[in-house]
């Protein structure tokens, strides 16, 4: 979509995205977000969020998630010193649910849905985020990833790993953990990420994420942190105002075909990335983070090709550690919109040091 100039005394002034609204395109899931960036400007007298708890205790005897613990289900945690990896005492999947019934009409369709739900403690320590582990414990997250990828994709089509950091994004226990859903069925936004980047390999020959990393390792004016193997950037279609996406940058499918080598760049461009949130407004910074690879079980006898692995960061926070960006009304009604051009967003996170705002003391 053009963008259009305004007009002056000397006739049309020139288009400026950073000021004027226009609306991006995003081709990963074929939608446009409209940029606002002048919107930030406004004043702010809504709601205002609690800054996370600092108090967090290392061993809490009572967080079901803590070595020792005892969970909902009676069962006791063990003594765990790294990564811990148990069933979803609360399951949105099950393996062994039943049929629906057949649908008497169109409109009422239903479909079986199986899988399993595990949870992965990070770290043995509540009080340890991802940001202020060590770069051989971050590897071990991602270590225990990669194997719960190759596991639970040896019979499952789609396995989805992700993080709710903080309890803004609705995040029930403080404790660093993620989740990771194995479904018998391909979720929506597998679904449209398959279909898009298919279509750009048949038509442009090359793996559509690929071509962007490529394109934005050029450019720069978007990217946040950059190694060897890995690159971070805001896209050029973020919605969320500080999101980002986390790019390899040779052709990878799945996080469990990483060589070793990529899987230390991958740990330590993590850390770099989550110290630069953190460091943003001073806080444990909030997120919705998810992996996205090419689809498992059924699928690694197929070509996927097309597919690009990459991760997913999704961060409410606006303009402070206590203004968040709500999606409500035209984004629930119409389509997305952001506040600040991703190029601001990019530059301002460029900018914040690499050392974590609580050891600058140390």
């Amino acid at each position: 979509a053009p963008i259009a100039g305004g007009s002056g005394a000397d006739g049309p002034l020139p288009s400026l995205p950073a000021e004027h609204q226009h609306v991006r395109y995003n081709p990963l899931r074929d939608d446009w977000v409209l940029v606002s960036a002048h919107r930030v400007k406004r004043p702010w007298q809504g709601q205002l969020e609690k800054p996370p708890p600092e108090d967090v205790p290392r061993w809490d005897p009572k967080n079901p998630l803590c070595p020792g613990a005892t969970r909902a289900n009676g069962e006791v945690n063990p003594e765990y010193e790294g990564t811990f990896v148990f069933p979803n005492d609360f399951p949105a999947l099950q393996p062994d649910a039943p049929e629906p019934d057949d649908s008497d009409h169109p409109l009422f369709r239903a479909a079986p849905a199986r899988g399993v739900c595990k949870v992965m403690c990070f770290h043995p320590w509540s009080d340890l985020t991802l940001p202020l582990m060590s770069l051989p414990e971050i590897r071990a997250v991602i270590d225990a990833w990669a194997e719960l990828a190759t596991e639970l994709g040896a019979s499952y089509p789609w396995v989805q790993i992700f993080e709710n950091k903080g309890a803004m994004m609705g995040c029930s226990n403080p404790h660093p953990h993620c989740q990771v859903w194995a479904s018998s069925f391909l979720p929506n936004e597998a679904c449209l990420e398959d279909r898009t980047q298919r279509q750009h390999l048949s038509q442009h020959g090359v793996p559509m994420l690929l071509e962007y990393a490529e394109q934005e390792a050029r450019r720069k004016e978007r990217l946040v942190v950059e190694n060897a193997d890995w690159l971070v950037v805001v896209p050029y279609w973020a919605t969320w105002p500080y999101q980002t996406l986390l790019l390899p940058r040779r052709h990878v499918c799945r996080l469990q075909d990483l060589s070793d080598s990529e899987k230390d760049s991958l740990a330590s461009i993590m850390q770099r990335l989550l110290i630069k949130y953190d460091n943003l407004f001073e806080v444990s910074f909030p997120y919705s983070m998810g992996w996205h690879g090419a689809p498992t079980g059924p699928y690694l006898e197929e070509d996927c090709r097309h597919w690009q692995l990459h991760a997913h960061y999704y961060p409410p926070l606006l303009r402070s550690a206590t203004v968040r960006k709500f999606m409500v009304g035209y984004e629930m009604l119409a389509q997305a919109q952001r506040d600040l051009t991703p190029e601001q967003a990019a530059e301002r996170l460029r900018s914040l040091p690499e050392v974590h705002y609580k050891k600058r003391a140390e």
